[in-house]
This record gives C-alpha cells, structure tokens and sequence, in this order.
C-alpha cells in the first residue's frame, strides 16, 4: 500500500456491498464508495445523495423504488439525501431514450404530480429527514450571461454522443434545441446542491456523468459518484416496467389484491431479479431462494412469498393475507371472489365489457382474449365476439377478472 492510499475499514466496505447490490458505480466501483463512507465518518459530513424527480405522471410503480430502496439504505448509515423536483427540467421533458420530442409541463402540473410522489415515496424513503428543493428555484433565475456559461462546458459533438440523440439524428427526427439544455440542467443540479453521490437508472449514465464534468468545471474537486441501477422489466419480463403499459406495471397505489395478483403472474425466469431489487434479503438468503429453485421446488411457492413480501410491505399485513387468501380461492380454486363487483349490462355486447371493466385493453385484445378460450360466462366458455349477455351471471377473464351481471 503507497503513502496516499488509506486503509479501509471492513464496516464501510460491508455497507458499499450492501447498498451497491445490482448497482454500477462510476468511478471504481465499490471501493471508491466504501472510501467515501469512511471519510463521511471520519470528517463528520455526511454524504449527499442526490436523486432528481421529473414527475411527469403522478404515480410510481416497483420500478421506481429499486432507486428509492438506495436511499433507504443510505439515510440509515446517516447520510443526506437530497431530492430535487424538476420544477424547470420537466418543463422541457428528459429526452432520455425518447424517440420524440416530450410535451412540457406545467407548473401546476409539476406541483400536483410532485405532491403524490412523495406521499408514495414515503413507504420507502424518510421524507421527513430528506432535503427536498426544487429546482425552479435557481435555474428560473438564470440570466443569459450564467446560462452561456453553463452551456460552455459541453460540446454539441458531446451531446450527440448520446444514443437517443444520435439515433433521432440519424433516422431525420427532430431534435429541439431546447432538448440538448435538459442534461446541462441536471447536472448544474449538483453544482447547486453540492452532490456527492447521485442515482439514477442505466438510462441516466450521460446525464449523471455529465454532472461530474460539470462540478469539476465550477471547482468542485471530488466531484459525484455516478450510481445506476438497472431498470425493473414488468410483468412480462421484457419491456421496462411502465405506466404507458398498465398491465404490464405495478403501481404503488395498486389495491393490494391487485398487486399480489400481478406479482403472481410475472415470469418465473424474473423470481430472482425482482427478489434481488425489490426486498432486502441478504446476500445468503438470495443464494437460498436460488437454491430452491434449482433443486426444482415449485417457482409458485417461491413466487407467492414474494407477492406477500412486497404486497405486505406497501399495502400492510391485514391487506397482504387478505390478498393472498383471495388468490388462493380464485386463482387456485377457482372460485369467484367474495367482494365481487356486480354491474348492469344486460344487452350489452361482450366486447364492451371487456373494455369497459379494463379486462382488455381495445376490442382486438378482447376479441384475443375470446379466441384463447380465456372468457367465460356462468363457467361457460365463449367463443362468439358477437355474444350479447341477455341474463344474470358471472362474467370470467383469465384468472383473476370477475365481474357480476345483475
């Protein structure tokens, strides 16, 4: 070990493992962090842990608090987390993997969306302890002079090195010039906060790094550790979950008996990435649940610990049994669902219903649904996109959709 190297204690190296679990960190990796807690602990100042929210739709779903689990973890080794409201940056819409120009936001739009987040962000996160700001509040009072400064310290063959911009480049879609100003903004964020770590997803990397640059070129000498994590794919396994595919998402304010369901029916191959990224199992305990699904248990058992695990911790235990217990009577034994939603829908074509009670998506995903074989009526399968319902009964779609026609 040289002279400028500093030993590092074991308890910081145990807690960078912990809370970089699935995580890249830039630069070097866990070591650069577990260096940083130590010299957090050692000069009495905690560490600031940047996270920025563009909220841009007023509820988040488990993708979300895969981020919002790290700083869970970090407000409880005593660091700051500071979360900063894009009041200016959603007003132009991260471009981010966009294919598109985003519709801006309004300010009351930013206010209204803003307030739900945290009231949902607080199951995880310590609002309470959390510096939260917006950041209308400094780049709203930029003038020219300050913002060509800013926009000094990056090139525009920088800017096209991202790959969203370079795509839209060269496929001929539009680029405003207003888009290239969103990543510069995010990363004079942390000059304005003194940022030592921020997060973000893998999507993230060009904004977050350029924040570093950003900080070293208005004097910041040990500028932000860039921390991402994956993006959580949906129930299906494939595309990143989101609310553009609400079928595919699972929202924080899901009804609990939703949530297990949804939970229920993701792929088995995602069991261990979501165990990984959505709970706090130990390192020992991820090697078990592997372990049992190798030796060739049933995936379901495995998957049904982890609906209540998640379900109990954003919708309480009363609401985790009740869920689990209904999954049980409907799913396992088939048997319609004690609280079941009963409407008036006689003469009314099967299609609409679908659509209307949300069991389909369009009228071609209810005439798919039709064609599998997955909708029934009183236990009778229908095969007739035209069937009319003329009588009382319980209408069925796929395992868990009933409703009752009165």
């Amino acid at each position: 070990m040289s002279e400028n190297e500093v030993k590092i204690e074991e308890k910081f190296i145990e807690q960078a493992n912990l809370i970089a679990r699935g995580a890249e960190i830039i630069p070097n990796g866990v070591m650069e962090l577990a260096k940083r807690l130590q010299e957090a602990e050692k000069n009495n100042k905690p560490l600031r842990v940047k996270l920025g929210l563009d909220p841009t739709r007023p509820d988040l779903h488990l993708g979300h608090t895969v981020v919002m689990r790290k700083l869970r973890l970090f407000q409880q080794f005593g660091h700051k987390v500071v979360l900063i409201v894009g009041g200016a940056t959603a007003m132009i819409g991260d471009p981010s993997g966009k294919s598109q120009t985003r519709p801006s936001l309004t300010k009351e739009e930013v206010e209204s969306n803003a307030k739900t987040y945290f009231e949902q962000m607080d199951k995880v996160v310590n609002i309470k302890e959390a510096e939260v700001t917006n950041n209308a509040n400094w780049l709203h009072k930029m003038g020219l002079v300050d913002l060509l400064k800013l926009a000094s310290n990056v090139t525009v063959a920088k800017l096209m090195t991202r790959d969203d911009f370079q795509k839209r480049y060269q496929s001929g879609q539009p680029i405003a010039v207003h888009e290239f100003f969103y990543p510069l903004m995010q990363a004079y964020d942390s000059v304005v906060v003194d940022a030592d770590i921020e997060l973000g997803g893998t999507d993230q990397m060009f904004n977050l790094l350029l924040g570093r640059e950003v900080q070293l070129a208005y004097g910041k000498e040990n500028p932000q550790l860039v921390f991402l994590l994956p993006l959580l794919e949906g129930t299906d396994g494939v595309l990143k979950m989101s609310k553009t595919y609400p079928q595919n998402c699972i929202s924080l304010t899901e009804e609990p008996k939703n949530m297990y369901g949804k939970l229920m029916s993701i792929k088995d191959e995602m069991i261990m990435r979501y165990y990984t990224l959505l709970t706090d199992k130990t390192d020992n305990e991820l090697k078990e649940i592997e372990k049992r699904l190798k030796s060739g248990e049933n995936p379901r058992n495995i998957k049904m610990e982890l609906a209540y695990y998640i379900t109990k911790e954003y919708c309480g235990e009363n609401n985790a049994n009740s869920a689990q217990e209904d999954f049980i009577n409907v799913v396992q034994n088939h048997q319609a669902p004690e609280d079941i939603e009963e409407i008036n829908a006689i003469n009314k074509n099967i299609l609409d219903i679908l659509v209307e009670k949300n069991f389909a998506k369009s009228k071609s995903d209810a005439k798919r649904l039709i064609q599998q074989g997955a909708v029934k009526f009183d236990d009778e399968k229908i095969d007739d996109i035209n069937f009319v319902v003329t009588k009382s009964g319980i209408i069925k779609s796929g395992k868990r959709n009933y409703v009752k026609v009165v």
